[in-house]
């Protein structure tokens, strides 16, 4: 199961596991008037009119739909979706899509995270409109993604002030981290048998973004691992690092207390002070909208060692 998890992340953290909490994504609105003038072209997706039967497929891709105000015009969301609160859940699957189950749901525009078994084409050759929103690797490929889908669903002026929004919260939070000599050190865990996300990935490069120098960068220096290297318990204590965010704190049970246990891990800085932190499971793997409640945990965090 931990390999699965880890392996899922390789793919591009396309997935979460379950949600709760608040921030930018916000609960069902109802949609604001458009004045969005249609036909609307964005990539190789052209709309006539706006959609009023979104099918969504994939926990970011919700996310966001619901955060520039889409969200009474999504009928549908896979298994995974989870936030906000009431969402439509079906037993649509982003996984393993199928394409007959979705056009069952008599979409105008299906959004997708993940283009499995090829289910862009399948749904293409059924004449359904369809949008791929891949897990972006950098901030602002995720506030592109966000602007795209408020243009493609009428609401590019939502879209806009969530994405400004978001760029004005980071900036205070970035702003309020203590200046250091040093930097601090820091391990990501993305699973028990210490796979990790390094500074080249999405979730590493917010941790950059608030000072932290990521210990795992020296065990994927050729990239061969995409920025998810397993390490060994032994170069993990050997890097010594300040802090240790647990992005399995959900799916694994992980917490301070089990991190404590571990043989030979008491000795790191991180659990010798108790700087251990555990994340949200969805938030650490979602780039929507609130990757900004994931900064402010960290920031947090890190304001608290002196």
């Amino acid at each position: 199961m931990l390999r699965r998890r880890a392996l899922g992340l390789l793919a591009g953290l396309a997935f979460g596991l379950a949600a709760c909490s608040t921030g930018n994504g916000g609960t069902a609105t109802t949609p604001t008037p458009t004045s969005a003038a249609y036909p609307v072209t964005v990539g190789s997706v052209t709309l006539d009119k706006q959609p009023t039967k979104i099918v969504s497929l994939g926990p970011t891709a919700t996310e966001m739909l619901f955060a520039v105000n889409a969200g009474t015009q999504v009928v549908a969301v896979d298994d995974q979706s989870n936030y906000p609160a009431g969402v439509p859940k079906t037993d649509l699957s982003a996984f393993k899509p199928s394409a007959e189950a979705i056009a069952a749901k008599n979409p105008d525009l299906v959004v997708l995270t993940n283009d499995s078994d090829k289910i862009v084409d399948q749904l293409k050759a059924l004449k359904i409109p369809t949008f791929l929103v891949p897990a972006a690797t950098t901030l602002d490929e995720a506030y592109a993604e966000i602007t795209d889908l408020g243009k493609l669903t009428g609401h590019a002026d939502d879209a806009a002030k969530v994405v400004t929004d978001m760029k004005s919260k980071l900036d205070t939070i970035v702003k309020s981290i203590k200046q250091r000599a040093k930097p601090l050190t820091y391990f990501y865990e993305v699973s028990p048998d210490l796979y990790s996300a390094t500074s080249k990935t999405f979730i590493g490069s917010i941790f950059t973004l608030l000072g932290l120098q990521n210990v795992a960068d020296a065990a994927d220096a050729d990239g061969k691992a995409f920025g998810y290297p397993q390490l060994s318990a032994e170069a993990l204590v050997k890097a010594n690092p300040d802090m240790i965010f647990l992005a399995d704190a959900k799916c694994c049970q992980q917490t301070a207390d089990t991190v404590k246990a571990r043989a030979g891990w008491a000795g790191i800085t991180a659990v010798s002070k108790g700087q251990i932190v555990a994340l949200d499971d969805d938030i650490a793997s979602r780039w929507g909208p609130r990757i900004v409640d994931l900064a402010q945990t960290v920031a947090t965090a890190v304001n608290q060692i002196p």
